[in-house]
């Protein structure tokens, strides 16, 4: 059984999803590569293009989804000298509901904050894409 508060599932991921995710971000003009990475923890990785970032800043996904669709979508944005993080989050954990949001800028979990994701993976990353675009609008609004 996996800890409640290591960010797990207790189900094994779902590689299938994972590909269709992959297959789904690869070649589309946001973003620069999507892999499956296996070393470790099983997770789909997927780099945005930096030309979409004001003053450069590497960003990612770090996606997991579990076959009982359970899932965690780690974004983040690093530059020189800081990081900005927020994580979408459905698993088990003692710190808040099963559906719950780590806001940036650090995904902490002392400030996650209950919230509802749709149930297909589909649906969660339009959510998810969404709210990076707004990011990125938000971001040159600023510049």
């Amino acid at each position: 059984m996996v800890p409640a508060d290591d960010g797990a599932s207790p189900a094994p991921i779902d590689r299938a999803v994972l590909e269709q995710m992959r297959s789904r971000f690869d070649g589309r003009r946001l973003f620069e590569s999507a892999e499956i990475v296996t070393e470790g923890k099983l997770y789909l990785r997927v780099e945005l293009f930096s030309e979409y970032y004001p003053r450069g800043a590497s960003t990612r996904f770090e996606i997991r989804w579990y076959r009982n669709d359970d899932f965690n979508f780690h974004y983040q944005e690093e530059r020189r000298d800081s990081m900005w993080e927020c994580r979408w989050d459905r698993h088990p954990n003692a710190h808040n509901s099963r559906n719950h949001f780590h806001p940036p800028p650090d995904a902490s979990r002392t400030d996650a904050e209950d919230a509802q994701w749709p149930n297909d993976h589909r649906d969660v990353c339009r959510l998810v894409l969404d709210c990076v675009e707004e990011r990125i609008e938000t971001l040159w609004e600023r510049r």
